[in-house]
């Protein structure tokens, strides 16, 4: 499985921890940055990353900020992205399992470096259950997305 992954200057830390963990258990990992802990702004990453999933460059993403929220917001806007903030075993199961959220988003001030692996773990293993309603739904936000762009090209 190829993984995206970038962070903010507030992630960047949390970001290093997770991508060379990543890599020693074999999965091939696109890092798009930042590389320091200067200050960046999080749009871009979240871009990068939500742009490399909804590709099809990327099977899933991963994206470290400050609080995770800004990362979900700006990669949500990616129609195709279903970015969902991790900050429980329990949450991240189900929105792989319900809502096939396809990028995880983690704030590096909430989430402990063991914590965060243990999410992306739970992230990267769980499936999505499918499911007539589960299908529905995430066809429901397909058709937001399209309305989306719909809008702004004006058709």
């Amino acid at each position: 499985m190829k993984i995206a992954i970038a962070a903010d200057h507030a992630g960047f830390a949390l970001k290093q921890i997770l991508r060379d963990e990543l890599r020693t258990k074999g999965y091939e990992v696109a890092d798009f940055g930042t590389g320091s802990e200067e200050s960046t702004d999080y749009p871009d990453y979240a871009a990068a990353v939500g742009g490399s999933v909804a590709g099809g460059a990327a099977e899933r993403g991963i994206l470290v900020c400050s609080s995770g929220v800004g990362m979900s917001m700006a990669a949500n806007k990616i129609p195709g992205i279903r970015a969902a903030l991790g900050t429980n075993a329990d949450e991240v199961r189900v929105t792989r399992e319900h809502n096939d959220a396809n990028i995880l988003t983690l704030g590096a001030r909430f989430t402990s470096p063991e914590e965060a692996t243990q999410l992306v773990d739970i992230f990267l293993n769980t499936g999505f259950s499918g499911g007539v309603r589960h299908v529905r739904r995430i066809a429901k936000l397909a058709g937001l997305d399209r309305l989306a762009q719909e809008e702004n090209t004006g058709k």
